[in-house]
C-alpha cells in the first residue's frame, strides 16, 4: 500500500469525521447509515488514493463518495425517487472523478451541522447516561474504547450502550431538526457536559508524543470551538460562557504542563511549579472577560466556579502568589451545587494549605474510605499535606499508593522523584 496515500486517508478521517459524520446524519436523518457510509467511504480511499492519487479535495471525494453509498442504499429500500427529486441530493450525485461539487461545499457549511447533530444526540428520549458518550462518538469520532476508558466501563459495555442510543434515535422516529427555543437550554446544557468531557480527554493526553500529541491538540481545539458555538447558540447563558472561560484558563496552560528534557522526554510540571511565564496571558484575558460577563448575568453554576478557581490560580502570574483562602471558598461553593469527588479533594487542599495541613487531612479523612481507596488524586494529596506536617513516612506511604493507581508514565515519574525525596528525608513523624 502506498504509505503517502495510507496517511493522508487517515489524516482526512481525523480531521473530518465529525463534520461529514453531522452533516450526513442531519441530511439523511439517519445516524447510523451515515457512520456507516463514511466507513464505506474511508475504505474506498484506502483502496482507491494508492492507485489513482490523492484528490485535490479528499474532504469533498470523501463526503460524494458516502453520498453515493447512501443513495445505493436508498434506492434499496425504494424511496431513491423521492430523493432523485431532490436538487439537493441531484448536485452531489457522483461524477467520474468522484470530486465534490465546490459550489455545493461552498453553500453548505458543514462545521455547523456538528452542533445540531449533537442536539439530536441530546433528545429527552435518549437515556441521559449516553448522550455525553453518544456525542464524543457521532460528533468528535472518539472509538468505543477510549470513550470507555474515560468513563470507567469495558470497551464492550460502552459499545452495546451506543448502539442501542443509536437504535432509540432510529426507533423513536426522533426527527433531525432543530429543537423548540424552549427546549433548547436543557439540550444545550446537555452539550456542555460533552464539550467538556471531550476536553478533559484531551487535556489527559497533553504531553504525549507522535499521534497521541495530535490528536489531544485536535480534539481540545474542536472542544473549544464547539463551546464557543455554545455561546453563541445561548448568548445569553451564563453557564455556556462559563465553560468556555475555564477550558481558555486550562488551555493558556497548555505549553508550561510539560517541559521537554535533554533526552527528548517530556516532564510533568505541577501548577504550582509552572513558569507563569509560559502561560499565554491573551488567552487568560479572555477567559477573565468571558467569566465577568457570566457572573454579570446572575446564573451561578458549576462551570463559572470551576473558572473562577482557575482564575485564582491565574493571579500568580501577577501578584506572584495564590489566593488559597479564596480558592477554599470557592471549592465550598462548588461542593454545594457539584459534590464531585474532585471538587472535595481540591477544597482538602485548598482548606489544608490556606489554614493548615490538619484541616485538610480531616477533611480528606471525612470522605468515603470506599471511594477514595482506589483515586489515585486522593492518596497525591494526602501525600502533599502529611509533607507539609513533616511526616515523611506516611507522605511517602501515601505516594506509593497513589503511584499504583496512576497509569500516565509521565505523572508517574514526577511522582516517583517526589518519593525519593520524602525518602531521603530525616525520620520523623512529629507534626508541626
Amino acid at each position: 500500500m502506498n504509505t503517502q496515500a495510507a496517511e493522508a486517508a487517515a489524516l482526512t478521517a481525523r480531521d473530518t469525521y465529525g463534520r461529514l459524520v453531522a452533516y450526513l446524519a442531519w441530511r439523511w436523518n439517519d445516524l447510523a447509515a451515515a457512520e456507516d457510509a463514511l466507513g464505506d467511504a474511508l475504505l474506498k480511499a484506502l483502496q482507491r488514493w494508492p492507485q489513482d492519487g490523492v484528490p485535490a479535495q479528499p474532504e469533498g471525494w470523501l463526503l460524494t463518495v458516502a453520498h453515493r453509498e447512501l443513495l445505493q442504499s436508498a434506492r434499496h429500500q425504494g424511496v431513491v425517487q423521492r430523493l432523485a427529486d431532490d436538487p439537493v441530493v441531484r448536485s452531489v450525485l457522483p461524477r467520474e472523478d468522484d470530486a465534490a461539487p465546490e459550489p455545493f461545499l461552498k453553500a453548505h457549511p458543514i462545521p455547523d451541522n456538528r452542533l445540531r447533530l449533537m442536539l439530536v444526540c441530546a433528545h429527552p428520549a435518549i437515556e441521559r447516561s449516553v448522550r455525553t458518550p453518544l456525542m464524543l462518538q457521532a460528533v468528535l469520532g472518539l472509538d468505543a474504547q477510549r470513550i470507555a476508558t474515560a468513563f470507567l466501563v469495558s470497551p464492550a459495555a460502552m459499545a452495546q450502550r451506543l448502539v442501542r442510543a443509536k437504535q432509540k434515535i432510529a426507533q423513536a422516529g426522533i426527527r433531525f431538526e432543530e429543537p423548540e427555543p424552549a427546549d433548547l437550554p436543557r439540550r444545550t446544557h446537555a452539550i456542555l457536559e460533552a464539550v467538556y468531557a471531550a476536553y478533559g480527554m484531551a487535556w489527559e493526553r497533553q504531553g504525549a508524543s507522535g499521534e497521541e500529541a495530535t490528536l489531544s491538540a485536535e480534539l481540545a481545539t474542536e472542544a473549544l470551538y464547539l463551546a464557543e458555538l455554545c455561546v453563541a447558540l445561548l448568548p445569553d447563558d451564563a453557564e455556556a460562557r462559563g465553560l468556555w472561560a475555564l477550558m481558555l484558563f486550562c488551555e493558556s496552560r497548555r505549553h508550561a504542563r510539560f517541559v521537554s528534557e535533554p533526552d527528548g522526554s517530556e516532564r510533568f510540571v505541577p501548577l504550582h511549579e509552572q513558569d507563569t511565564g509560559r502561560w499565554d496571558h491573551a488567552q487568560i484575558a479572555r477567559a477573565n472577560a468571558l467569566l465577568s460577563d457570566a457572573a454579570a448575568r446572575g446564573q451561578l453554576g458549576p462551570y463559572q466556579l470551576e473558572a473562577a478557581i482557575q482564575s485564582a490560580h491565574a493571579q500568580r502570574a501577577v501578584t506572584g502568589r495564590v489566593p488559597w483562602g479564596g480558592i477554599a471558598q470557592l471549592y465550598q461553593g462548588l461542593l454545594e451545587i457539584a459534590p464531585t469527588m474532585g471538587a472535595r479533594v481540591g477544597h482538602a487542599v485548598a482548606l489544608g494549605t490556606a489554614h493548615g495541613a490538619a484541616r485538610g487531612l480531616a477533611a480528606l479523612d471525612a470522605l468515603p474510605q470506599a471511594e477514595v481507596r482506589n483515586h489515585a488524586p486522593w492518596w497525591v494529596a494526602r501525600a502533599h499535606l502529611l509533607e507539609q506536617q513533616r511526616r515523611w513516612q506516611d507522605a511517602a506511604e501515601a505516594l506509593r499508593q497513589g503511584m499504583g493507581l496512576t497509569e500516565d508514565p509521565r505523572l508517574r515519574a514526577h511522582l516517583w522523584v517526589k518519593l525519593q525525596a520524602l525518602q531521603a528525608a530525616p525520620v520523623t513523624d512529629t507534626p508541626v
